[in-house]
């Protein structure tokens, strides 16, 4: 029977390991981001579609002179009913 040791890992062997696991961490991360990206793109093209079929009326007030301001936003489309 030989016995035989394992030869020894070089130092940089232990970097590529802790490189590799932050790179996939980094690619979790990212992948998560996109996807909320994603999920923010559909809302705002949702909101957009139902400013674009129907009018908006956004009314405030002035904090300087407190009057009234109404602010209309029409869409391309004609209003449906």
């Amino acid at each position: 029977m030989v016995l035989r040791r394992k030869p020894e890992k070089p130092a940089d062997d232990d970097k590529d390991t802790v490189n590799e696991a932050s790179i996939l961490k980094i690619e979790d991360r990212l992948d998560a981001f996109d996807r909320r990206l994603d999920n923010i793109d559909s809302m705002v093209t949702a909101v957009a579609e139902r400013v674009m079929s129907r009018p908006l009326v956004i009314t405030a007030i002035c904090p300087h002179c407190g009057k009234n301001m109404e602010i209309a936003l029409i869409g391309t489309q004609a209003p449906r009913r």
